[in-house]
């Protein structure tokens, strides 16, 4: 019996990724198994999946100065002994490991155990999960060239893209299920799985002004729905079936999170970046968001800069050099890495 084991969290940024990988890996193991928190997005995703869950405790670094920061290393002894306690029920022959703060205590204990591991890095610079973890790894796959450079296991592979955003319903279903008009453009806004905060007041402020131009599909992120109804205007916390959305979608108000840009630059829509700003994470998405719009590839709008008049006015160019967007994305087309990655994995689950 040959058993993979999953893990990853916190975000939907650190779990979809594996997702679009099982369904190539189902013929290669016997069994797959996730490993994640109690409290992460990841469980509500793999649950629906029918695929086994098994919870570990795990930490998480503020950034801001606090308290709760002296307890890591009592609570990553804590999670290091619960994933080893799981990881010897389990017997599984290799961990792939997608990062986030409850992949530390896994990986730990994995190399621990002496399971090999991959682990995916998503970003252009290092997550601090990686970064802790990354020795202890066979491989470390990384979605961007430049990435892998910095590694000695580092391996440039591409992003795992999930398949039904690539199969998805034509774009007037996609507009049916919406019950959306087809004489206006539509407009996707979403700040990931935990929404984003600044993002949807802005919009809320201005939403009269846009919907004027723009049917939109507002995905808001968890505790974030405010209710409002009003035509041409759709709003969801998350949305599991998103392939309607990125359908439907001409052009698109996105955090800049690598997984989900590469997912919208695979599907060629024109977007729109937000980047958190470094106030509220390690800059990542500020470099990924630099990196896109210098190939041409999106356009970026800080969010020091993220005003009701702004967000008008970048959407509108947005769509006015939609085209010439297009045309670049078409010239740098996203490479397909979910076969090259799951072969990675197989040749060492021996």
């Amino acid at each position: 019996m040959s058993t993979i084991v999953f893990t990853g969290g916190g975000t939907a940024g650190h779990c979809t990724p594996n997702l679009a990988l099982i369904p190539y890996l189902k013929n290669n193991f016997d069994n797959i198994v996730y490993i994640g928190s109690s409290t992460g997005i990841e469980k509500s995703l793999v649950s629906k999946k029918n695929i086994p869950y098994y919870e570990v405790p795990c930490v998480k670094l503020k950034r801001s100065l606090s308290l709760s920061n002296l307890l890591i290393p009592f609570k990553l002894i804590k999670g290091i002994k619960e994933a080893e306690k799981t990881l010897k029920k389990i017997k599984p022959k290799i961990i792939f490991s997608k990062g986030g703060f409850v992949s530390v205590p896994v990986v730990l204990a994995g190399k621990k155990l002496g399971i090999p591991i991959i682990s995916h890095e998503s970003d252009l610079t290092i997550g601090l999960s990686n970064k802790l973890t990354s020795k202890y790894c066979r491989k470390v796959l990384t979605t961007f060239p430049e990435t892998a450079k910095k590694l000695k296991n580092g391996e440039y592979v591409g992003p795992p893209i999930r398949s039904e955003l690539l199969t998805a319903p034509k774009k007037e279903i996609a507009l049916k299920y919406f019950n959306f008009p087809q004489n206006k453009p539509t407009l996707l806004v979403f700040g990931g799985s935990q929404g984003a905060k600044a993002i949807n007041t802005t919009l809320y402020n201005c939403l009269d002004k846009l919907l004027e131009k723009y049917n939109i599909i507002h995905i808001c992120g968890k505790g974030n729905l405010n209710n409002v109804k009003l035509s041409g205007y759709y709003q969801r916390e998350y949305m599991t079936n998103i392939e309607y959305a990125f359908s439907a979608c001409d052009l698109c108000v996105s955090r800049a999170g690598s997984n989900a840009v590469f997912e919208l630059l695979a599907l060629k829509v024109p977007t729109l970046l937000i980047p958190l700003p470094k106030t509220q994470s390690r800059g990542d998405q500020i470099v990924n968001a630099e990196y896109f719009t210098q190939k041409g590839l999106t356009h970026i709008l800080y969010q020091e800069k993220l005003t009701e008049n702004s967000l008008i006015k970048s959407i509108d160019k947005l769509y006015s050099e939609k085209d010439l967007l297009k045309a670049n994305i078409e010239k740098n087309p996203v490479r397909d890495s979910n076969r090259l990655i799951s072969n990675i994995i197989c040749n060492y689950k021996h």
